[in-house]
């Protein structure tokens, strides 16, 4: 986490070195125009990283479904469904992210037992 005057771009920077250490077998991601220039470029001189811009076409109008991003946006909207993420509750982020866990292990195991 960083504070709220840091751009996402620059932030990117300190999520992606505490990302390395937890996911050491990384090597391929995805991100919004909006971390397109420096990033790419860091990514791959300081973890070899591949980081692949998703951008929108400037000849499309309306909705267009992107590669890649919609699973982040299906993701949102599943975890949505949990009413305690629904709203801002919690004080702490740890509590927060908690809270995604078990909404994701909830998720996780309603399709295991449903394919049994």
């Amino acid at each position: 986490m960083h504070r709220a005057d840091i751009q996402d771009r620059d932030g990117a920077c300190d999520l992606l070195q505490k990302l390395s250490e937890l996911m050491t077998s990384l090597t391929h991601l995805w991100a919004d125009g909006g971390y397109a220039g420096f990033l790419v470029t860091w990514a791959k001189l300081a973890y070899n990283w591949t980081l692949e811009i998703v951008k929108r076409s400037d000849d499309v109008t309306g909705f267009v479904v992107l590669p890649r991003r919609w699973v982040v946006e299906r993701t949102f909207t599943w975890l949505g469904h949990n009413r305690r993420l629904s709203k801002d509750y919690e004080k702490l982020p740890s509590s927060s992210e908690t809270v995604v866990y078990l909404a994701s292990i909830r998720l996780l195991l309603r399709r295991l037992a449903q394919a049994t």
